[in-house]
């Protein structure tokens, strides 16, 4: 089964509408790149079930797609409400809690113990995504909060609280996280998202559990709340790529600010070669009609042209009606906006390392050699996958086409702008590498005769050090 070529990557949330396995070979076959496990929903047992079927599709049909497990973070929710819900009339005055309870018009159960304590007055308090709003009028700094009702509604079970003014004291990975970055981590996970993260120190503990276990897993850093942004340098530096989470951070932020920090935090992350993710609500009215909004369209269309590296599912993939078509839509959008107008080798600041000056000069050569020469292809050959991911950052009009004897690279490298992995494991000289990884290029119809492909590699080849060869070729 052949996969549809584009080279902006699509991460699809999988769920009940898209667990099984016919179901979900062909959302791959029509254009998933990376598989979401989301932490938030389903026991371990159901997410294992998934993690078997994806390996099983990779095995039986050589993909190469990759495990995104998303942890639920420290996300702050409202426990159970009457049935029906209750409704909050705008003025009137409600009771939070930290005591257990069914919560109804007068008081309201919260599952964050420190709530009395680091809420201040006349800060505000979002509920369900923001669709109610209240005010803290006075706080006992023990159990109870007494709010305003400031934007009332039906408030119903298990909503989400945002409290974009405070001060969250809740670890990043709470005791729920752990035990799940855990069971992702022996269970293979490529990629792993931190949700809610606040400081560079977050990603650094997360880092020590991987490590510890001597996993592969990479980190990507959920983007969802003003500490975030204050810190945004430092977090980018300190992870292996970026969500930008719109729904919260839509939340937590002034919605008007979302799009043009989107921009900023992919140019950030291109300029550091960490792969980014935009997220939320791309097709969100997929989830129940087979077409979706011409904003809709706008949308995947422009987070394309800012220069992500994926585009993201949700809803749409998890519990939605229509997830093949959904995969389709994205797709058809993604490859007409590469084939019309994206800003190929679009700028980068370089950011050159000390300690990586060669290979980084290396890389920055090959994009230019590969734009001067209209280059068809760009071969890599990497042990670690650091040259794919700097290759991948200036956003080349040529194929990137990278090859590797480590088998978690194949699959990790799905998530990366435009590049494409094979495994091989011959390492003899230099020379006689370049042209057998041209001839499987040729062989697989990838390059043709008189096209130019620039290969890059490590010499002496056995050594598998960094990247210091870089050469021009005409296919024969």
């Amino acid at each position: 089964m052949k996969k549809i070529q584009k080279r902006t990557k699509i991460v699809a949330t999988l769920g009940p509408a898209s667990s099984n396995i016919e179901v979900l070979t062909s959302m791959i076959a029509k254009g998933v790149d990376v598989c979401r496990l989301n932490f938030s929903h389903g026991s371990q047992n159901d997410h294992l079930q998934v993690i078997n079927t994806i390996n099983e599709i990779n095995a039986k049909h050589s993909f190469n797609v990759s495990i995104l497990a998303d942890l639920q973070g420290p996300k702050i929710r409202i426990g159970k409400m009457k049935e029906g819900g209750a409704t909050l009339i705008n003025g009137s005055t409600v009771e939070m809690t930290t005591k257990e309870l069914i919560g109804d018009e007068k008081q309201i159960y919260i599952t964050y113990e420190n709530f009395p304590n680091d809420v201040k007055e006349n800060e505000i308090i979002l509920l369900d995504d923001g669709k109610l709003q209240l005010r803290v009028i006075s706080t006992d700094h023990k159990d109870t909060v007494i709010c305003e009702v400031v934007h009332g509604g039906i408030l119903t079970s298990r909503k989400g609280v945002n409290l974009p003014n405070t001060k969250v004291s809740i670890p990043s990975l709470t005791e729920e996280d752990l035990d799940n970055l855990n069971f992702a981590l022996d269970h293979g996970a490529d990629w792993i998202a931190m949700s809610f993260v606040r400081s560079a120190e977050d990603i650094e503990q997360c880092k020590k559990i991987i490590a510890a276990k001597g996993s592969h897993a990479k980190i990507i850093a959920k983007i969802e709340k003003p500490e975030a942004i204050e810190n945004i340098d430092a977090i980018i530096n300190a992870t292996d790529a970026v969500m930008v989470a719109r729904g919260d951070l839509g939340v937590e932020m002034p919605m008007e600010e979302v799009p043009g920090l989107q921009k900023i935090i992919v140019q950030k992350c291109r300029n550091l070669s960490k792969p980014v993710i935009i997220a939320t609500q791309m097709l969100e009215s997929m989830i129940t009609t087979p077409r979706p909004t011409r904003a809709e369209v706008n949308d995947v269309a422009n987070s394309v042209l800012d220069g992500a590296d994926a585009v993201m599912l949700s809803g749409e993939t998890s519990v939605g009606e229509f997830p093949e078509i959904v995969i389709e839509t994205m797709a058809k959008v993604i490859t007409h906006v590469e084939s019309t107008s994206y800003p190929y080798y679009s700028e980068k600041v370089d950011a050159f390392i000390e300690v990586n000056k060669i290979p980084d000069a290396i890389c920055g050569s090959s994009i230019f050699l590969a734009e001067k020469t209209k280059a068809s292809a760009i071969a890599v050959m990497t042990a670690s996958g650091y040259t794919a991911f700097e290759i991948s950052s200036y956003r080349p009009n040529a194929d990137v086409y990278v090859f590797t004897g480590n088998k978690n690279l194949l699959r990790q490298l799905s998530l990366l702008w435009g590049v494409r992995t094979f495994m091989y494991e011959k390492y003899e000289s230099t020379d006689g590498t370049i042209q057998d990884v041209n001839e499987l290029l040729k062989s697989n119809q990838l390059v043709e005769k008189g096209q130019i492909v620039i290969n890059t590699a490590s010499t002496p080849l056995h050594e598998k050090g960094k990247t210091n060869t870089i050469r021009v070729s005409e296919v024969n």
